[in-house]
């Protein structure tokens, strides 16, 4: 199936919002959770699931979902996640990506990585205008979704989603929440040219959360993820 076909699947609006589901998830998801979050039936979850899946938005797998194992701990279930491969749709067709490649690889073979970064700051500090340094967590959330980021809250060092990270941290004295983010925007770039583009990307960030704000951003990679997150910084006593 061509990206246009496949782009042409998320008209439905019963499949887009499960597919939106999936997603933000991060996971695997079962037709059920997928059925009750939407909410639709599950027979409809499952075949617009599939469907999602013949057009190669959505991978499939199969797992026991009751966390049991051995007789009596029922067949597997069909789980989702979404597909890693991406679908681009130009009218009239563009190659920006070609080019993207061909300056990134010129820029590390003249060793311009600071050039780069300069230059990344500054679209950050340009992008972000007149507007205050960013003030908190949530803020930076909703200017890094805008921008296509993904962005979700995790706890310090915790290998998945922690949606009430921060106030489980303060309650207990864990440690304090990060922002992870699902998407990088730069991927295809990134896997090809990793410390420059990734540098690159912190630099930007860093422009766009401004000086002087207590949020953070460091370098933290993570297979599957952008390599940047955020965290609020130590040295700020707010």
């Amino acid at each position: 199936m061509d990206d246009i076909d496949a782009i042409a699947a998320l008209q439905d609006p019963v499949r887009r919002r499960l597919y939106e589901y999936v997603a933000a998830q991060g996971r695997e998801v079962g037709r059920n959770e997928a059925a009750e979050a939407t909410g639709v039936a599950r027979t409809l979850a499952a075949h617009h699931l599939d469907r999602l899946a013949e057009a190669g938005l959505l991978d499939t797998g199969s797992r026991r979902l009751t966390g049991r194992s051995g007789p009596g701990a029922g067949r597997p279930a069909k789980v989702y996640t979404r597909a890693r491969g991406e679908r681009l749709v130009s009218l009239p067709a563009r190659d920006y990506r070609t080019a993207a490649e061909l300056l990134a690889e010129a820029a590390e073979q003249a060793g311009l990585d600071a050039g780069l970064c300069a230059a990344a700051r500054r679209r950050g500090e340009a992008l972000r205008g007149s507007a205050a340094p960013c003030r908190g967590l949530d803020e930076a959330m909703e200017m890094l979704a805008a921008r296509g980021y993904e962005p979700h809250l995790e706890a310090a060092g915790d290998g998945g989603d922690a949606g009430g990270a921060a106030a489980g941290a303060a309650a207990t004295g864990a440690a304090e929440p990060v922002v992870r983010m699902r998407n990088c925007p730069f991927h295809a770039v990134a896997e090809r040219f990793p410390p420059l583009v990734c540098g690159m990307n912190l630099a930007l960030l860093e422009g766009l959360l401004g000086d002087g704000g207590p949020v953070r951003a460091r370098m933290d990679a993570r297979p599957g993820e952008c390599c940047v997150v955020l965290e609020i910084s130590k040295n700020n006593d707010d």
